[in-house]
C-alpha cells in the first residue's frame, strides 16, 4: 500500500501502481470525467500513469493551468496525427503548448500550408477526435529511438534525440501517430470536443536564423463547443483593441522606417497622455519623499561592466559606439540602476540620512529581434518609471511595503481592480546565472517572501524567473477581457552595491553597504500605454484623456461661440477642441466618436440664444441641454465616479 496525500493534508491509502484516474474514480465518477492529468509530487504526470510509491497528488482539470497545458499539448499531437493523414512525408519539429493553445512546427518539403488548408486539417482533427484514441506512453531505448527515426527520415527528431541521454526516452501513441514526447498527455482524444486552427506562420528551426525555415501552425481546443466560441469572439473584441490599429485611429503614436524599427514616436495626443501618467507619478512620488533626477542616454561600456549589464545583455544591447579617442567605447543606456549607483557613489552618507530615493522616468535601449517587435508592448526604445531606494538592510522591509502599497495604487488608479504577484527567486540549481552571495541572496529573497505575507497581496512562486542581481516581485493584472499582463516590479538587490563598493557611514562610525531596491510600477510607459488602451478601447479615464470634449457649431455662423464656449471651460480646467471643419453636423457627430472624445458639445441657433449647449456622451448619445456651469458640474461628477 502507498500513502497518497491529497492538497487539503488529507491522506488516504491506495495499492501501489494506482493511477490518479483510479483514485478520482475512488472519490466520484464525476470528478474522473473531468481529470485531465495529475501533479505528483511537483511533477504533471498522465492522469493513467501508475504511482508506486507514497506521494503528494493534486488531480488537474480544465480549472487548473497544468490541466489546460496537458490539453493543448495532447491537442498537438492530434494534429500533427491529421498533418501525417494528410501530407504523407510530413517531418516534425516541436509541438508544445502555449498560453492559449499550442503549435507545431512542420517541414511540408516542397508544399505549402496555407490559412486555406486549415479548415481541412481541422476536419481531420475532428475525425480522430472522435475515435477516442488513447495516449500511450512508452519508454524506449536511445538506441532504438534513433533506428525509428533513421527509417522515418525525420532529422529533426534525431537531432532531439543526440541531446538525451539513455533512459530518459519516451514515446507517446495517439491512434497510428508515434511521437518522441516527454509528456504528459490527456487520457484520450474525446476529451476534445472543439477544435479551431488559427494562423500559419514561418519558424526557424529552434529559433536560430540560419537554419531551415518551417512551416507553424498555430491552433486552439476547448472541451466544449461553447468555450471556443466564447474565446473567438474574444479574439474578435481583441482585434478591436488592438492598441497598433487604435494608436493610429486616435493618432497617439507612429513608427517610421526611416527613424527605426521598434523606436516610437508620441504624437501630440499619445505624448499628452505620456506626460499626464508621469505627472500623476511624479506627485505621488514626491509625497514619498523621491527625488527626481535626469542621467545621459550613453554611457561608457565600463560602467555596464561594472553593473554586470555588459556580460548579461551585451548581446540584445545596441553594438557600442566607437569615439574618436583610440579604445574609448560608449552604450546605448540599457539600464538605469548602474547610473543612479553613481549618483548614490557621487558623495558620502551617514546613516540619518537613508532611506535615499532616486527616481528618473529614464529612457533605455535593447536591441530585440525584428520579429519580437509588436507595437509599444516591445520596443527597442522605452522609458521606464524607474527609481531606486538605497536603504539600510533594517529598512528594506518598511521600504518594500511602502513601494509596494504605491505601486498598487498605481494599478487602481488606471483601472486595473484584479492583480496577482510572482515571487520570482533564483534557480537553485543554476546559480551561475546570478552574481552574489548565497546569503545576500537568502536576505533578499526573505524580505519579499515576508513582505508580500504581511499584507496578504495573494503570489505564486517561480523559481528561476529572478534578475541575474537579485529576486523581484512581478505584477500580473487581468485587463477587461480578462487576458493578463505582465506590469510592474519591485526588486531587492545587495549585489550591485557590492559591485559598485557604494557605502554610508553607520552610527557606529563604519562604513556598511546600502541595499538597494529597484522598482517601476508602470514597467515602462510604452508598455504600459499598450495595455492601456486596449483595456480601455482606447477610452482612457477623464482625467487622462487628451481631448476630454469637442464643441461642435451646426454651421460657421457659429464658430465664434464655439471659441468662446472652449475658453471659458479652460477656467473649469476642462480641455477641448473645435472642430470648425465644413463638415455636416452629423459627420461630425460621427468623426468624434470615433475618435473616442468623451464628451460633444453642439452649439446652433437655439443654444445661442438660451445660453447653453447640447451635450452628446461618447457611446450613449444626447444627455440634454445645459449651461457651461451645469455642463462643468456634471463634468467633475463623472470624473469622480471614474475615480
Amino acid at each position: 500500500m502507498i500513502n497518497i496525500t491529497f492538497p487539503d493534508g488529507n491522506v488516504r491509502q491506495y495499492e501501489a501502481g494506482t493511477t490518479a484516474m483510479q483514485i478520482a474514480e475512488s472519490i466520484s465518477q464525476g470528478l474522473a470525467r473531468n481529470v485531465l492529468s495529475a501533479e505528483i509530487d511537483g511533477e504533471i504526470w498522465d492522469a493513467t500513469r501508475p504511482i508506486h510509491k507514497d506521494a503528494k497528488v493534486s488531480l488537474l482539470t480544465w480549472n487548473d493551468e497544468g490541466g489546460k497545458e496537458t490539453f493543448w499539448h495532447s491537442s498537438a499531437h492530434l494534429m500533427a496525427e491529421a498533418l501525417e493523414i494528410l501530407y504523407p512525408g510530413v517531418k516534425l519539429g516541436i509541438g508544445p503548448p502555449v498560453e492559449n493553445g499550442f503549435y507545431y512546427d512542420i517541414d511540408v518539403g516542397d508544399r505549402q500550408i496555407s490559412v486555406n488548408d486549415l479548415p481541412k486539417i481541422e476536419q481531420k482533427m475532428i475525425e480522430l477526435a472522435r475515435q477516442k484514441n488513447e495516449y500511450i506512453r512508452k519508454e524506449m531505448s536511445k538506441e532504438d529511438a534513433i533506428a525509428y527515426f533513421r527509417e522515418k527520415g525525420d532529422e529533426y527528431k534525431l537531432e532531439l534525440l543526440e541531446e538525451l541521454e539513455d533512459g530518459t526516452i519516451t514515446f507517446y501513441q495517439v491512434g497510428d501517430f508515434v511521437d518522441l514526447c516527454r509528456g504528459p498527455h490527456i487520457p484520450n482524444t474525446g476529451k476534445i470536443k472543439a477544435i479551431k486552427l488559427l494562423k500559419v506562420a514561418g519558424a526557424y528551426w529552434r529559433g536560430d536564423e540560419n537554419r531551415k525555415q518551417m512551416t507553424r501552425i498555430y491552433g486552439i481546443t476547448f472541451p466544449k463547443q461553447k468555450e471556443l466560441t466564447e474565446y473567438l469572439h474574444l479574439l474578435e473584441e481583441a482585434k478591436k483593441r488592438d492598441h497598433r490599429k487604435l494608436g493610429a485611429e486616435l493618432g497617439l503614436f507612429m513608427f517610421s522606417e526611416k527613424v527605426g524599427a521598434g523606436l516610437p514616436i508620441w504624437l501630440p495626443k499619445g505624448n499628452a497622455v505620456r506626460q499626464r501618467l508621469m505627472n500623476f507619478l511624479m506627485e505621488e512620488q514626491e509625497k514619498q519623499g523621491y527625488q527626481l533626477v535626469t542621467t545621459p542616454h550613453i554611457g561608457k561600456k565600463e560602467l555596464y561592466v561594472t553593473s554586470g549589464h555588459y556580460e548579461k545583455y551585451g548581446e540584445d544591447s545596441f553594438q557600442p559606439i566607437h569615439t574618436p579617442k583610440e579604445g574609448e567605447e560608449f552604450l546605448l543606456k540599457p539600464m538605469n540602476c548602474p547610473h543612479h549607483c553613481e549618483i548614490f557613489g557621487n558623495r558620502p552618507h551617514s546613516y540619518k540620512e537613508l532611506p535615499i530615493r532616486i527616481a528618473e522616468f529614464g529612457t533605455v535601449y535593447r536591441y530585440e529581434q525584428s520579429g519580437e517587435l509588436h507595437g509599444l508592448s516591445r520596443v527597442r526604445g522605452f522609458t521606464q518609471d524607474d527609481a531606486h531606494i538605497f536603504c539600510t538592510p533594517e529598512q528594506v522591509k518598511e521600504e518594500f511595503l511602502k513601494v509596494l502599497d504605491l505601486t498598487t495604487m498605481v494599478f487602481r488608479k488606471m483601472g486595473f481592480k484584479e492583480f496577482t504577484a510572482q515571487i520570482s527567486l533564483r534557480d537553485p540549481d543554476n546559480r551561475e546565472k546570478y552574481i552574489g552571495s548565497d546569503e545576500n541572496w537568502a536576505n533578499a529573497e526573505r524580505a519579499i517572501i515576508e513582505a508580500t505575507a504581511e499584507v496578504g497581496l495573494p503570489t505564486i512562486t517561480e523559481l528561476g524567473e529572478a534578475a541575474f542581481y537579485g529576486p523581484k516581485l512581478d505584477f500580473m493584472i487581468k485587463d477587461a477581457l480578462g487576458r493578463s499582463w505582465q506590469l510592474g516590479t519591485i526588486q531587492v538587490d545587495y549585489n550591485l552595491p557590492d559591485r559598485f563598493k557604494l557605502e554610508y557611514i553607520g552610527a557606529d562610525n563604519q562604513p556598511h553597504r546600502p541595499v538597494m531596491i529597484h522598482r517601476a510600477p508602470f514597467g515602462s510607459l510604452e508598455r504600459f500605454m499598450s495595455i492601456l488602451i486596449e483595456h480601455t478601447a482606447g477610452k482612457f479615464p477623464l482625467w487622462l484623456t487628451p481631448e476630454q470634449y469637442a464643441v461642435l457649431p451646426i454651421s460657421e455662423k457659429y464658430e465664434e461661440l464655439a471659441n468662446k464656449i472652449q475658453t471659458e471651460l479652460k477656467a473649469y480646467d476642462i480641455r477641448g477642441v473645435v472642430d470648425n471643419r465644413t463638415e455636416s453636423i452629423g459627420r461630425k457627430i460621427r468623426d468624434t466618436e470615433l475618435k473616442k472624445i468623451p464628451f460633444m458639445l453642439i452649439v446652433g441657433e437655439k443654444e445661442a440664444q438660451n445660453n447653453t449647449v447640447s451635450v452628446r456622451k461618447q457611446g450613449e448619445g444626447d444627455i440634454g441641454t445645459m449651461t457651461l456651469d451645469e455642463f462643468a458640474a456634471y463634468f467633475k461628477e463623472q470624473a469622480t465616479i471614474e475615480e
